[in-house]
């Protein structure tokens, strides 16, 4: 990981340090008693059972049974305190990075997550930030545990016996040479399952978002191909990991075997001459378990450590993407526009060099009706993404009120212009939530705005009105009724400006009838810009613009332009020939 992957990780602890510091001060304590317990034994074997030396008051078998138990039982209270601290920390801090995630993905601009597929989002906001879980919930305090027992069993070593310390180190340059052929191993393949996780989460949300299309076009076993060759490639990726980690415990339980063994050979010979007594050997054979502990410790966690640190990396490469952040509150302040929109010289485009809109120019008056017209992919739906600042133009200006929307303080901007879309989004909860989106809107203007959406009439015919369930997209009502539910929530956040794009194309005739009666009652205080279609949904429309290849081409009502004989008349009489 890189070095500025820990320092960032390690500042979601700051507000934490408090209670880390106390976990820490049990984790020291524990390891006073996991040292204590050694030296007790060594004084009951040496003193007391082999050279019987007398008891007296406190220096006796009992009293160091007693000890020996409370030393135990402190252990276990203290590791219990720890534990329950450390989790409390660590939920905090990952429940804090889970939140700066999603907010984050939140600002993001739509030209970076058209780029950035849902499935890699996904694995960053849950699999990334649930693989440090651990890591501060166990692993960090661990850590610390285990280098001042190391360092607390390497001093009392010392101290009892130099040459049989120095015997029990041994092995250490192995475990060091092994963990290091592993560890660019173990990296790498935790770089690539973590890319497969976020490859097959985009292909769950993608296929079961799709379900309905798969079924029509009887594709399930093309897409059942598809996800066996990505399973198959996460599965021998995943065994890669597995083989890895089933080879370095083993390995270094065999050096810790192996350093006993020499060990006890050793203190053997030390002990028949009467060099070395029995205690003496039982601690440092005690010792050198404990010192491999945390050792394997190591060993145990360290695919949960390089998993964490590739996610590290991952959550930062998100989080880095600061400089395209939206900045909501920036700009100039607007209560209410009044909804005069200019195009001036106009050209974008989403990728470099593929222009979408070439030199488009145009003005529309508060309280217009403008239609745009024009052949899939002419740049309609375009225009009304831009005039929302969804993305940035390359060339040219777009006014509002003549001011530069860049200007504009861009939550005021967007809160003057509700969009209805063809596709409608409908969020889980009830309808009322759905239409409020949680602000306040009162009760009256809800009213108003069913009334004004010929929503009304279904929604009083559902069990619960306005308290009925909505699944996840809307699922369980019909196109024509979650097309109307998103009508009726555009018009209660009372906008300046009103786009429909494509809106009445998921309803019927008669329906759509009422909704073109609704749209002509409160135009007259709005500005609304309509893309259709079907051009008799946009005859008495203020404007037209027809757009062709990127261009405005032509720009009327339709009495003027029908008489003018142009491209409108073309698409008019290829329509209704």
């Amino acid at each position: 990981m890189r070095q500025n992957s820990i320092v960032r990780l390690l500042k979601f602890t700051v507000p934490y340090l408090k209670i880390i510091a106390l976990a820490a001060v049990c984790v020291l304590l524990v390891n006073v008693a996991q040292l204590a317990k050694p030296l007790i034994l060594k004084v009951v074997i040496d003193d007391f059972l082999i050279n019987n030396k007398p008891e007296a008051g406190f220096y006796s078998i009992t009293f160091m049974g007693i000890l020996y138990l409370l030393v135990i039982a402190a252990g276990s209270f203290l590791t219990f305190a720890q534990v329950n601290l450390m989790n409390y920390a660590g939920q905090q801090i990952i429940s804090g990075l889970r939140k700066k995630v999603f907010t984050h993905i939140q600002y993001l601009p739509l030209s970076y997550l058209d780029k950035f597929s849902t499935g890699r989002l996904i694995t960053r906001a849950t699999n990334d930030v649930e693989a440090l879980n651990e890591v501060f919930t166990d692993i960090l305090i661990n850590l610390f545990r285990d280098l001042f027992l190391l360092a607390g069993i390497v001093i009392v070593m010392f101290r009892m016996n130099g040459t049989l310390a120095l015997i029990s180190f041994t092995a250490i340059p192995l475990i060091f040479l092994v963990t290091n052929v592993f560890k660019n191993k173990i990296k790498n393949n935790f770089k690539t399952i973590k890319s497969l996780i976020g490859r097959i989460n985009g292909f769950f949300a993608e296929n079961i978002s799709g379900m309905k299309l798969v079924q029509i076009y009887h594709r399930e076993q093309e897409k059942q191909k598809e996800f066996k060759e990505l399973n198959e490639l996460y599965f021998k990726s995943t065994m890669f990991q597995v083989r890895m980690n089933s080879l370095l415990r083993p390995i270094i339980e065999i050096l810790q075997t192996l350093t006993v063994a020499i060990l006890v050979w050793y203190g053997m010979g030390r002990i028949m001459d009467g060099s070395l007594e029995l205690g003496v050997l039982y601690a440092f054979t005690t010792y050198v378990k404990q010192f491999f502990d945390p050792i394997n410790d190591l060993a145990e966690n360290y695919n949960t450590i390089q998993s964490a640190v590739v996610s590290a990396d991952r959550i930062f490469e998100l989080l880095d993407q600061k400089e395209l952040l939206e900045d909501l509150d920036a700009g100039v302040e607007t209560e209410r526009l009044k909804g005069e929109i200019e195009f001036r010289n106009v050209w974008f485009a989403y990728n470099d060099g593929e222009w979408i809109l070439k030199d488009v120019s145009f003005v529309i008056e508060p309280g217009e009706t403008a239609a745009f017209v024009g052949a899939t992919g002419a740049g309609k739906t375009t225009i009304i993404s831009l005039i929302s600042r969804f993305y940035e133009i390359q060339k040219g200006q777009i006014l509002i009120d003549g001011i530069n929307i860049n200007e504009y303080k861009l939550s005021d901007l967007r809160r003057n212009v509700a969009v209805v879309l063809q596709d409608v989004f409908l969020f889980s909860g009830d309808i009322k939530k759905n239409i409020t989106l949680n602000d306040s809107i009162d009760e009256e203007e809800i009213d108003t705005a069913l009334e004004l959406s010929c929503s009304k009439q279904f929604i009083e015919e559902l069990p619960e009105g306005m308290q009925e369930p909505v699944r996840e997209r809307g699922s369980t009502f019909s196109a024509g009724q979650r097309q109307l539910l998103s009508f009726a929530r555009a018009i209660a956040h009372n906008p300046s400006i009103l786009v429909l794009d494509e809106a009445t194309a998921n309803i019927d005739t008669n329906t759509e009838l009422l909704i073109q009666q609704s749209i002509e009652n409160i135009s007259a205080e709005r500005t609304t810009l309509v893309i259709a279609h079907r051009l008799s949904t946009i005859r008495k429309a203020d404007k037209i613009i027809l757009l062709r290849k990127g261009r405005v081409v032509e720009i009327g009502n339709h009495e003027t332009l029908i008489q003018k004989g142009g491209y409108y008349k073309e698409l008019y009489e290829a329509q209704y020939a």
